[in-house]
């Protein structure tokens, strides 16, 4: 079980477009995540955005930078950076990313 939170205990079902940099050393590294048209901003929803959880067996891995993205007033997507610190945290992100992807038959690309 691996699934994106943005209040918790309720999964987000679209399937977000996640873009990965890192620090040629290794130290650091982001992961930007856009949500197109995510359930959590429609109406029906009914949830308090607190930020964005990444759920699995290990535990949790939080990110408060959540934006929303709105065109001509209404909610179009979602916007959320997860920054990593060390190559410790890339690691924990990465097998997140692992069991998320197999879940939902993601792939990779590298650039």
């Amino acid at each position: 079980m691996a699934e994106i939170q943005f209040a918790r205990g309720v999964a987000e079902p679209v399937i977000p477009d996640v873009r990965l940099t890192r620090a040629k050393d290794g130290s650091d590294g982001t992961a930007t995540f856009y949500f197109d048209h995510p359930q959590a901003l429609s109406q029906q929803a009914g949830v308090e955005i607190t930020g964005m959880y990444l759920v699995d067996e290990e535990g949790e891995l939080m990110s408060r930078e959540v934006n929303g993205r709105f065109v001509n007033g209404e909610p179009a997507g979602i916007e959320a950076t997860y920054i990593m610190k060390s190559e410790a945290e890339w690691d924990r992100f990465m097998r997140f990313m692992n069991r998320y992807a197999e879940q939902n038959g993601l792939g990779f690309t590298k650039s």
